[in-house]
């Protein structure tokens, strides 16, 4: 079932910040953190439970198992890349309800061709405004939930230019998108200008190392963002800390490498739920 919370928020004009979970430890630690609401990124997503780069390999079914089982482990509301809707104008309905009914609260279509490219690397193709209206028009009417969001995303910057962008977020909004999402802007003008004209809740994606300004939380909410996504930062953070931690390993020949942090075993695996397994067998493990 959608959880509210997104909604609620956008609503009320409350900004607030997704982070990205590639895998369910980061998962646990969003819930160890308190984090309700939580990006599932096709990117890392892939990268993480498949190691292939986030170009349209990975399908919907694969990426159905993932979003399910984020949601099965995340205590807050997920909002979820569906990518292109993998396909036609049946995929996208297909995906939608596949997304709903894993509890995926909002679901993040993009006007890409079929297959996608990451949005903050080059070669990108976008499909027809009229194609995509049509995609969206599919996407709002499968839904069966009050609470699930659509999210339109566009990636025509890069192709066409940033007014024939506007035109796409005017579109996809007419056509009953609840956000848009103007994809891989080049500049903080260019954030600004497409707040201000595009009538409707707009997210910004602060991916590190791509093309837009990376801006804090305040410096977004002033622009007129109505919140971001942080879709790579545990990713790319806990990447760095591996390749520490190895490169000392294979020197040093240590477990525990001086200088790097190391999250406590016994409280992890409270996270993980061993508190419920222990329980379990003091109750029904014969003697």
């Amino acid at each position: 079932m959608a959880n509210p919370i997104v909604r609620q928020k956008l609503e009320s004009g409350t900004f607030f910040v997704a982070p990205g979970i590639q895998d369910m430890i980061t998962a646990a630690i969003a819930n160890h953190v308190g984090v309700d609401i939580v990006y599932g990124t096709g990117y890392w997503m892939t990268a993480s439970a498949y190691g292939l780069p986030d170009a349209g390999i990975a399908t919907f079914t694969q990426m159905l198992d993932r979003m399910a089982t984020l949601v099965r482990s995340s205590d807050g509301a997920v909002i979820a890349d569906a990518d292109t809707g993998y396909g036609g104008l049946l995929n996208v309905h297909h995906t939608v309800r596949g997304y709903e009914e894993a509890g995926v609260t909002a679901i993040q279509i993009e006007d890409q061709e079929f297959p996608k490219k990451c949005g903050h690397t080059p070669f990108k193709r976008v499909i027809s405004t009229d194609d995509m209206v049509e995609k969206i028009k599919v996407a709002c009417a499968a839904r069966r939930e009050p609470d699930t969001l659509i999210l339109a995303r566009t990636d025509a910057r890069a192709g066409e230019g940033f007014d024939a962008m506007l035109a796409r977020c005017h579109a996809y909004r007419a056509a009953g998108a609840d956000v848009i999402f103007p994809e891989a802007l080049h500049s903080v003008e260019e954030m600004r200008i497409a707040c201000e004209a595009i009538e409707a809740p707009c997210m910004a994606n602060m991916a590190n190392g791509g093309v837009t300004p990376m801006l804090s939380a305040a410096e977004m909410e002033e622009i007129g963002y109505a919140f971001a996504i942080f879709p790579s930062m545990t990713s790319l953070i806990s990447a760095a800390a591996i390749e520490t931690a190895l490169r000392r390993m294979k020197t040093e020949g240590h477990p525990q490498p001086e200088g790097i942090p190391m999250f406590d075993f016994k409280q992890f695996c409270s996270l993980i739920g061993f508190d419920d397994v222990w329980a379990f067998e003091k109750q029904w493990a014969r003697d």
